[in-house]
């Protein structure tokens, strides 16, 4: 088989925090070509501008990294487009790809497609045995149609088109929204402003019980250029480290990462979420690959790049 890490390799979303870790790992370490285009230069939920763009692009390999993406707020508020937009997205993309010739497909989807309730540590044959969380079900559903969208190709034509579900991420190039942002950007940003605000207290969504896994977006990177070197990967791997804390934990983490010497206070009235998703990462292990980022040194270094950002009024807030 070809080495995809020596073609034309389209990054998809890469401006967001997984998508330009991607295209550092690519360009620093692999022979590929990367190509990105920019969302103004491409509707990804537009059929006909994907497949004028699969026709002239010469393509080889696609690694699917866009989405609308958001935490339980933006999650709550907006399903309809977390739905809509992101099922569009994966349909114009992976057959677009393969009507012009993209033999290899790599989509990324995330560990909120399992069950809420499904038995810990989450393995991939766990997929679609109950429900689903409710307060991201639209985009957990989203996502499940991407991933058997691959599946079914990779079925049917026979091509290697095979999806890889990441856990919770962070990392530098993070949406630090006030309110779309995931619980770690969040509470890092909650926790620099009461800070530098000389708060006394910092209130967190929820109970603070739930428990949550945190895999490094470089480490992501890593894993992805890993899975495209085997010939035979799974049609779909969960990606994470296997470890896990609670809300509280993390909140207290982050605090004094940030240097935030007041009290941490949870407010029960907001949504908590899953109660559990730690990944069964197992299947990956097998196959060769382990997470190699330490968290707090991560947390450490994703708060200096915050800072950095901030300072330069860089910082993504979408």
């Amino acid at each position: 088989m070809n080495n995809p890490l020596r073609g034309r390799i389209l990054v998809t979303g890469h401006r967001g925090m997984v998508g330009s870790a991607l295209c550092r790992r690519l360009r620093r370490e692999t022979e590929a070509t990367v190509v990105t285009v920019d969302r103004d230069a491409l509707d990804l939920t537009d059929e006909a501008e994907v497949d004028a763009y699969f026709a002239s692009a010469d393509i080889e390999t696609v690694i699917f990294a866009a989405a609308k993406v958001g935490g339980i707020w933006a999650n709550q508020s907006y399903p309809l487009e977390f739905l809509s937009d992101n099922v569009r997205m994966a349909m114009a993309t992976i057959h677009a790809a393969r009507r012009h010739g993209v033999r290899r497909f790599l989509y990324l989807g995330s560990t909120c497609i399992y069950p809420r309730d499904c038995p810990q540590p989450i393995r991939e044959d766990f997929l679609l045995t109950s429900s689903l969380e409710s307060t991201n079900e639209a985009y957990a559903l989203a996502k499940i149609v991407g991933l058997k969208l691959c599946q079914y190709v990779r079925r049917q034509f026979g091509l290697l088109y095979h999806s890889a579900m990441p856990t919770n991420l962070y990392g530098p190039g993070d949406n630090y929204h006030p309110e779309h942002s995931h619980v770690l950007p969040a509470l890092l940003r909650r926790f620099h402003e009461a800070k530098s605000a000389g708060a006394e207290v910092v209130s967190i969504w929820g109970t603070g019980s739930p428990r949550r896994e945190f895999l490094h977006v470089d480490d992501l990177a890593d894993a992805i250029v890993f899975l495209l070197t085997l010939d035979n990967p799974p049609d779909w791997v969960n990606i994470g480290t296997g470890e896990e804390m609670t809300i509280l934990e993390l909140a207290r983490k982050v605090s004094d990462v940030v240097g935030f010497t007041g009290r941490i206070e949870t407010d029960p009235s907001r949504p908590d979420g899953t109660p559990r998703k730690r990944t069964d990462v197992s299947l990956l292990h097998g196959l060769g690959w382990s997470h190699r980022i330490d968290f707090t040194e991560g947390l450490r270094a994703t708060y200096e790049d915050f800072q950095q950002a901030l300072a330069k009024d860089l910082l993504r807030a979408l």
